[in-house]
């Protein structure tokens, strides 16, 4: 599916990818102190180059964390996010971004699994049980359940020419409203976000929701005091340009192009939203 390959930007998935725990819990065995101190260089850099050079290397420290016998919820879970963004997002070669991914959502069931005994063996059951198991999840299983969804959702975008990996789409669905219905805090504007990206994969006449969707990124702006300026790119990319409405594109664009990227724990992010606004605009004549 081409809107799903468009609409999962390196931005989009980076954010999820470091939003979870800060990073703080992936090297905690190691420095609690150096933990928090890198997840808030990464952050607030504004070199979004030098963030992407750096990722390889973390992502072999963080496989040193979870061998194969390896419980640990809060690691796996960062396992699971950032390779879920280098797969997704920094890697050309489909082939290549199939295997990091499909690493990505090994770690993201592992996490779940290691939050929650009774979701072990999750994705091998039918979508009635899967509901079952997602509605018995409590705000102690929250960042599991969030890292299994956005990696799985990564697995489904460089797998998206297989119709088998797309049928998962409805169940990261529920698993990230379960997500909101636990009050994720921080994690409640990306998560409104990826929520509003799945009801614009489609158009209405196919099945989409893009109305929900727009809700979605509505509020994902709101819980955001409007700082992530990510989620007025994935709206004017996702619901704009889906809907032809290119007075609301180019506005939340050029916003997006006025505001100040410096905010503390979204500098990166916002910087990247920056790059992509523009990009969007110069190829609104040939969109629109």
């Amino acid at each position: 599916m081409a809107r799903l390959r468009r609409n999962l930007s390196f931005a989009t998935v980076l954010a999820g990818a470091l939003l979870v725990s800060g990073c703080g819990a992936v090297i905690s065995r190691v420095s609690a102190d150096l933990a928090d101190n890198l997840s808030t260089a990464i952050l607030n850099q504004n070199d979004p180059e030098l963030v992407r050079e750096a990722l390889p290397s973390y992502l072999l420290l963080l496989d040193s964390l979870n061998g194969p016998d390896s419980e640990n919820a809060a690691t796996l879970s960062a396992a699971a996010q950032l390779y879920a963004a280098y797969g997704a997002a920094l890697v050309s070669d489909y082939d290549r971004a199939k295997i990091l991914t499909t690493q990505a959502r090994d770690y993201g069931v592992r996490a779940l699994c290691a939050s929650e005994e009774d979701t072990c063996g999750i994705d091998t059951l039918p979508y009635s049980d899967y509901e079952t198991v997602i509605a018995g999840l409590g705000s102690d299983n929250r960042d599991a359940l969030y890292s299994y969804s956005l990696s799985t959702l990564a697995w489904i975008r460089a797998h998206s020419d297989d119709f088998k990996a797309l049928a998962a789409l409805p169940k990261v669905e529920l698993a990230l409203k379960r997500v909101m219905a636990l009050q994720p805090g921080k994690l409640a504007p990306s998560t409104s976000m990826y929520l509003g990206i799945l009801n614009t994969l489609r158009p209405a006449s196919l099945g989409g929701r893009p109305e929900e969707g727009r809700d979605w990124f509505l509020r994902g702006i709101e819980l955001s005091d409007g700082k992530d300026l990510g989620i007025k790119v994935e709206y004017a990319r996702s619901y704009a340009r889906l809907i032809y409405d290119r007075d609301l594109h180019d506005r939340l664009l050029n916003e997006v192009l006025a505001a100040d990227v410096q905010q503390p724990g979204l500098t990166l992010f916002n910087q990247l939203a920056r790059i992509q606004a523009q990009e969007l605009l110069d190829s609104a004549d040939n969109y629109f």
